[in-house]
Protein backbone atom coordinates (compact mmCIF):
# COMPACT_ATOMS: atom_id res chain seq x y z
CA UNK A 1 0.00 0.00 0.00
CA UNK A 2 0.79 3.54 -0.86
CA UNK A 3 -0.14 6.78 1.56
CA UNK A 4 0.90 10.24 0.88
CA UNK A 5 0.83 13.27 2.98
CA UNK A 6 1.81 17.23 2.65
CA UNK A 7 4.74 19.21 3.97
CA UNK A 8 6.01 18.23 7.56
CA UNK A 9 8.30 21.34 8.34
CA UNK A 10 9.76 18.70 11.04
CA UNK A 11 6.71 18.68 13.26
CA UNK A 12 6.03 14.91 13.13
CA UNK A 13 3.92 14.80 16.44
CA UNK A 14 0.60 14.90 15.70
CA UNK A 15 0.35 13.52 11.84
CA UNK A 16 1.42 10.08 13.15
CA UNK A 17 1.02 9.03 15.70
CA UNK A 18 -1.71 6.31 16.16
CA UNK A 19 -5.03 8.67 16.31
CA UNK A 20 -4.21 10.49 13.47
CA UNK A 21 -2.74 7.92 11.29
CA UNK A 22 -4.01 4.45 13.05
CA UNK A 23 -3.86 2.47 9.24
CA UNK A 24 -0.11 2.02 10.27
CA UNK A 25 -0.97 -0.71 12.63
CA UNK A 26 -1.68 -3.44 9.99
CA UNK A 27 1.78 -1.48 7.44
CA UNK A 28 4.66 -3.51 7.21
CA UNK A 29 7.98 -2.40 5.50
CA UNK A 30 6.87 -3.48 2.26
CA UNK A 31 3.90 -0.59 2.73
CA UNK A 32 5.04 3.17 1.64
CA UNK A 33 4.21 6.57 3.79
CA UNK A 34 5.48 9.25 1.15
CA UNK A 35 5.70 13.25 1.87
CA UNK A 36 5.10 16.00 -0.54
CA UNK A 37 8.25 17.87 0.01
CA UNK A 38 9.54 19.86 3.00
CA UNK A 39 10.16 16.89 5.13
CA UNK A 40 12.11 19.13 7.62
CA UNK A 41 13.75 15.79 9.32
CA UNK A 42 17.31 17.25 8.31
CA UNK A 43 17.95 20.17 8.93
CA UNK A 44 20.69 20.69 11.46
CA UNK A 45 23.37 22.72 9.42
CA UNK A 46 26.21 20.68 10.20
CA UNK A 47 25.53 17.03 11.33
CA UNK A 48 22.83 15.11 12.98
CA UNK A 49 21.95 16.77 16.35
CA UNK A 50 19.74 15.07 18.89
CA UNK A 51 16.30 15.86 17.92
CA UNK A 52 17.09 14.99 14.38
CA UNK A 53 18.42 11.79 14.91
CA UNK A 54 15.40 11.22 17.37
CA UNK A 55 13.13 11.60 14.84
CA UNK A 56 15.02 9.79 11.80
CA UNK A 57 15.84 7.12 14.45
CA UNK A 58 11.91 6.99 15.21
CA UNK A 59 10.76 6.97 11.75
CA UNK A 60 13.10 4.21 10.46
CA UNK A 61 11.28 1.53 13.17
CA UNK A 62 7.80 2.43 12.53
CA UNK A 63 5.80 -0.37 10.63
CA UNK A 64 6.73 1.34 7.31
CA UNK A 65 8.95 2.71 4.95
CA UNK A 66 8.98 6.55 4.98
CA UNK A 67 10.00 8.01 1.23
CA UNK A 68 10.19 12.19 0.94
CA UNK A 69 10.62 14.31 -2.18
CA UNK A 70 12.30 17.55 -1.14
CA UNK A 71 10.84 20.85 -1.54
CA UNK A 72 12.21 24.29 -1.02
CA UNK A 73 12.59 23.93 2.62
CA UNK A 74 15.14 21.46 3.00
CA UNK A 75 18.58 21.30 4.46
CA UNK A 76 20.53 20.53 0.34
CA UNK A 77 23.84 19.81 1.49
CA UNK A 78 23.09 17.83 4.18
CA UNK A 79 20.29 15.49 1.90
CA UNK A 80 22.69 15.30 -0.84
CA UNK A 81 25.60 14.33 1.31
CA UNK A 82 23.70 10.82 2.01
CA UNK A 83 24.92 8.23 -0.67
CA UNK A 84 22.95 7.33 -4.02
CA UNK A 85 21.74 4.26 -4.62
CA UNK A 86 19.05 3.07 -7.23
CA UNK A 87 16.03 1.54 -5.91
CA UNK A 88 12.81 0.57 -6.91
CA UNK A 89 14.14 1.76 -10.67
CA UNK A 90 15.25 4.93 -9.74
CA UNK A 91 17.82 6.87 -7.71
CA UNK A 92 17.07 7.87 -3.90
CA UNK A 93 19.47 9.51 -1.23
CA UNK A 94 19.39 6.74 1.72
CA UNK A 95 18.53 8.61 5.05
CA UNK A 96 18.14 5.11 6.52
CA UNK A 97 17.74 1.49 5.39
CA UNK A 98 13.84 2.27 5.36
CA UNK A 99 13.74 6.31 4.81
CA UNK A 100 14.95 7.33 1.30
CA UNK A 101 14.83 10.48 -0.45
CA UNK A 102 13.07 9.80 -3.76
CA UNK A 103 15.19 12.23 -6.13
CA UNK A 104 14.14 14.77 -9.11
CA UNK A 105 13.47 13.18 -12.19
CA UNK A 106 12.88 9.60 -11.49
CA UNK A 107 10.24 6.98 -12.32
CA UNK A 108 9.57 4.03 -9.59
CA UNK A 109 8.01 0.78 -9.53
CA UNK A 110 6.67 0.51 -6.37
CA UNK A 111 3.62 -1.63 -5.62
CA UNK A 112 3.08 -2.27 -9.09
CA UNK A 113 2.89 1.70 -9.91
CA UNK A 114 5.04 4.05 -11.76
CA UNK A 115 5.74 7.16 -10.31
CA UNK A 116 7.65 10.08 -11.24
CA UNK A 117 8.95 12.55 -8.53
CA UNK A 118 10.01 15.76 -8.98
CA UNK A 119 10.71 17.98 -5.54
CA UNK A 120 11.88 21.66 -5.18
CA UNK A 121 9.77 24.88 -5.33
CA UNK A 122 10.91 29.09 -5.33
CA UNK A 123 10.51 29.98 -1.69
CA UNK A 124 8.09 33.29 -1.37
CA UNK A 125 8.70 33.92 2.57
CA UNK A 126 11.66 36.33 1.71
CA UNK A 127 10.47 39.68 1.21
CA UNK A 128 13.51 40.69 3.16
CA UNK A 129 15.64 39.09 0.88
CA UNK A 130 18.48 36.46 1.68
CA UNK A 131 21.56 37.46 3.87
CA UNK A 132 24.88 36.11 4.07
CA UNK A 133 25.77 33.75 7.29
CA UNK A 134 29.32 35.43 7.05
CA UNK A 135 28.36 39.00 6.84
CA UNK A 136 30.06 41.36 9.44
CA UNK A 137 26.26 43.22 9.95
CA UNK A 138 24.33 40.36 9.90
CA UNK A 139 23.20 41.05 13.45
CA UNK A 140 22.41 44.69 12.23
CA UNK A 141 20.03 43.15 9.26
CA UNK A 142 17.81 40.89 11.05
CA UNK A 143 17.14 44.01 13.51
CA UNK A 144 16.41 46.18 10.44
CA UNK A 145 14.40 43.77 9.24
CA UNK A 146 12.56 42.18 12.41
CA UNK A 147 11.42 45.87 12.45
CA UNK A 148 10.64 46.05 8.96
CA UNK A 149 8.41 42.72 9.95
CA UNK A 150 10.13 41.34 6.33
CA UNK A 151 11.33 37.66 6.36
CA UNK A 152 13.81 36.46 5.06
CA UNK A 153 16.53 33.49 5.06
CA UNK A 154 20.16 33.22 5.19
CA UNK A 155 22.41 31.57 2.65
CA UNK A 156 23.35 27.52 3.36
CA UNK A 157 21.36 27.62 6.84
CA UNK A 158 17.90 28.52 6.48
CA UNK A 159 17.95 28.40 2.46
CA UNK A 160 20.07 26.83 -0.10
CA UNK A 161 19.95 27.63 -3.84
CA UNK A 162 19.75 24.10 -4.98
CA UNK A 163 15.88 24.57 -4.34
CA UNK A 164 14.91 25.20 -7.49
CA UNK A 165 16.12 22.50 -10.06
CA UNK A 166 19.39 22.29 -12.21
CA UNK A 167 19.07 22.19 -16.34
CA UNK A 168 21.04 18.25 -15.72
CA UNK A 169 17.42 17.66 -13.03
CA UNK A 170 14.96 18.86 -15.30
CA UNK A 171 16.56 16.57 -18.53
CA UNK A 172 17.69 13.44 -16.52
CA UNK A 173 13.59 14.16 -15.85
CA UNK A 174 12.61 13.70 -19.41
CA UNK A 175 15.27 11.67 -20.22
CA UNK A 176 13.49 9.15 -17.85
CA UNK A 177 9.31 9.66 -18.76
CA UNK A 178 10.92 8.97 -22.39
CA UNK A 179 12.37 5.72 -21.10
CA UNK A 180 8.90 4.84 -20.07
CA UNK A 181 7.04 6.08 -22.81
CA UNK A 182 5.93 8.89 -21.38
CA UNK A 183 2.74 6.99 -19.41
CA UNK A 184 2.96 6.93 -15.82
CA UNK A 185 0.52 6.25 -13.10
CA UNK A 186 1.33 8.94 -10.32
CA UNK A 187 3.46 12.21 -10.60
CA UNK A 188 4.18 13.38 -7.13
CA UNK A 189 5.66 16.81 -7.01
CA UNK A 190 6.17 19.66 -4.35
CA UNK A 191 4.90 22.66 -5.79
CA UNK A 192 2.74 22.51 -9.02
CA UNK A 193 1.94 23.42 -12.64
CA UNK A 194 2.35 26.77 -13.62
CA UNK A 195 -1.34 26.60 -14.37
CA UNK A 196 -2.53 25.35 -11.26
CA UNK A 197 -0.52 27.37 -9.19
CA UNK A 198 -2.37 30.15 -10.90
CA UNK A 199 -5.20 29.09 -9.47
CA UNK A 200 -3.91 28.57 -5.75
CA UNK A 201 -1.81 30.59 -5.52
CA UNK A 202 -1.53 33.34 -8.09
CA UNK A 203 0.32 35.94 -6.49
CA UNK A 204 3.54 33.45 -5.98
CA UNK A 205 4.02 33.46 -10.66
CA UNK A 206 5.38 31.12 -12.97
CA UNK A 207 9.04 30.11 -12.55
CA UNK A 208 11.37 27.23 -14.14
CA UNK A 209 9.64 24.85 -12.60
CA UNK A 210 6.42 25.63 -12.58
CA UNK A 211 7.07 25.93 -16.25
CA UNK A 212 8.80 22.52 -16.37
CA UNK A 213 5.79 20.76 -14.76
CA UNK A 214 3.12 22.53 -17.37
CA UNK A 215 5.58 21.52 -20.18
CA UNK A 216 5.76 17.47 -18.76
CA UNK A 217 1.85 17.88 -18.27
CA UNK A 218 1.13 18.71 -22.03
CA UNK A 219 3.57 15.64 -23.07
CA UNK A 220 2.64 12.81 -20.42
CA UNK A 221 -0.16 10.61 -19.58
CA UNK A 222 -0.69 9.89 -15.95
CA UNK A 223 -3.65 9.11 -13.73
CA UNK A 224 -3.44 11.42 -10.50
CA UNK A 225 -0.91 14.31 -10.01
CA UNK A 226 -0.29 15.51 -6.13
CA UNK A 227 1.49 17.92 -4.76
CA UNK A 228 2.00 19.76 -1.58
CA UNK A 229 3.91 22.98 -1.13
CA UNK A 230 0.29 24.80 -0.70
CA UNK A 231 -0.73 24.51 3.03
CA UNK A 232 -4.20 23.42 2.04
CA UNK A 233 -6.24 20.03 0.75
CA UNK A 234 -7.71 20.79 -2.28
CA UNK A 235 -8.82 18.67 -5.05
CA UNK A 236 -8.12 20.84 -8.47
CA UNK A 237 -9.67 18.40 -10.68
CA UNK A 238 -10.29 14.23 -11.78
CA UNK A 239 -6.53 14.28 -12.14
CA UNK A 240 -4.78 17.06 -9.55
CA UNK A 241 -4.53 17.33 -5.90
CA UNK A 242 -3.15 19.31 -3.43
CA UNK A 243 -2.71 17.69 -0.02
CA UNK A 244 -1.54 19.37 2.64
CA UNK A 245 -2.36 17.65 6.56
CA UNK A 246 -4.16 15.05 5.23
CA UNK A 247 -2.78 11.12 4.49
CA UNK A 248 -4.47 9.49 2.27
CA UNK A 249 -3.78 5.84 0.51
CA UNK A 250 -3.65 6.19 -2.96
CA UNK A 251 -2.57 2.44 -3.71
Amino acid sequence: MIYLTGDTHGNFNGRFNRKSFFEKKELSKGDYLIICGDFGGIWDVDKEGKEEKYWLDWFENQSYTLLFIDGNHENFERINSYPIKDWHGGKVHEIRPHIMHLMRGQVFDICGKKIFTFGGASSHDINGGILEKDDPNLKQKKKQLKRMKLSYRINHVTWWKEELPSQEEMDEGMINLEKHSFSVDYVITHCASSDVQAIVKPENGADILTEYFRDIKNIITYDKWFCGHYHMDKIINSKEQIISSKIIRIC
